[in-house]
């Protein structure tokens, strides 16, 4: 009996054990992504891609980079993936609250990445005209639609909003003041291109949560900038704002004579703003591995990510941080004539 006892505890204890390790585990591993050359192009479709101008030839590879992570909103990592990453140098596991807010759903998550990547598309046509001094026209957008309130079915996100109720929609701000004109209940006429056709569309307001005074549709808004000639963006299943900066070198690089690359592999990263100021992103350190996987020698990374870049630089790569699109401009003219280039510092604090 005693044998069957313990014979019947053992295979409960091996249960047990392999449901700890295959049950999913609230972390997330983040790894190297694939590289897009932003000068190049997939199944004949440019990732950047500009007509309607003169363009110049380019040489050698821009790469935007990405992360792949496994375990976001959805999904699940087991104890045995997450051992397996935390003692590879390859991979970064942190906590899932580290990255994603809590219920946050897979859908959701991926409407917020493709939002974020739109945007950084806009803002770097605006960085790359105000640095080439070239106009830049400037729209605003409808750039999110929230669930379950007034405008779902009604504004579709890149409407662009021209008036409401007969007032021209010129800031983000102004937009969302106009929504929340009182009173609450009233009904709101927003003049809209779709598809470059004009249209009206009325919709009713709704007490805004949290305000119950206050007007709300439940729509987000931003500033569309574009050229005076068609760009468009051929990169596709990609989420989130770190591809910004490559995308506005991409095209300074193809509207002015001389390739930026010189024939060489070229990697960054760097959120953009229609200004060109460069900002800071997530998991450097696998962006940095995977860029030198593809071959690449020089490696853009934000400023404000030295503190991440310390310690994990990849044998054979050189990187050197930019906080400017202005500033990434003057890298690449140093690394042509073979100047040296800035390195990350350690912070010191007293």
């Amino acid at each position: 009996m005693n044998r069957r006892k313990t014979s019947m505890l053992t295979v409960a204890l091996v249960i047990l054990l392999a449901i700890a390790i295959f049950v999913p585990v609230p972390y997330v591993i983040e790894g190297p992504g694939p590289l897009f050359n932003t000068l190049g192009a997939s199944h004949g479709r440019q990732y950047v891609n500009i007509s309607g101008v003169k363009t110049y030839p380019t040489s050698g590879e821009l790469n935007m980079t990405t992360v792949s992570v496994f375990g976001g909103p959805g999904e699940g990592v087991d104890l045995f993936q997450a051992i397996g990453a935390v003692l590879s140098s390859r991979y970064h596991v942190l906590p899932r609250e580290a990255l994603y807010p809590e219920n946050l759903t897979q859908s959701q998550n991926a409407a917020i990445n493709a939002e974020a990547f739109s945007t950084s598309q806009s803002f770097a046509i605006g960085a790359a005209m105000k640095y080439l001094h070239q106009h830049v026209n400037e729209q605003i957008v409808v750039s999110s639609i929230q669930d379950g309130m007034p405008a779902q079915g009604k504004l579709s996100a890149g409407d662009v909003i021209v008036a409401i109720d007969g007032v021209k929609a010129v800031t983000p701000q102004q937009t969302v003041n106009l929504v929340h004109v009182p009173p609450v209940g009233r009904v709101a006429t927003f003049t809209v291109l779709r598809n470059s056709v004009s249209r009206d569309i009325k919709i009713k307001t709704v007490p805004k949560p949290g305000s119950p005074k206050v007007p709300y549709v439940g729509i987000g808004v931003d500033t569309l900038y574009s050229a005076d000639f068609p760009i468009t963006f051929g990169v596709n299943d990609v989420g989130g704002p770190s591809a910004g900066t490559m995308f506005a070198l991409a095209i300074i690089d193809k509207l002015t004579p001389g390739g930026l690359a010189n024939g060489k592999v070229i990697a960054g990263t760097g959120t953009i703003d229609p200004d060109g100021a460069v900002g800071p992103i997530g998991g450097i350190a696998q962006k940095m591995i995977g860029a030198r996987d593809h071959g690449a020698v020089l490696f853009l990374a934000p400023i404000e990510n030295c503190d991440e870049v310390i310690g994990h630089i990849p044998d054979g790569l050189t990187v050197t941080p930019i906080h400017t699109l202005s500033g990434a401009m003057q890298t690449l003219r140093d690394y042509r004539v073979g100047k040296t280039l800035k390195h990350c510092e350690v912070k010191h604090t007293k």
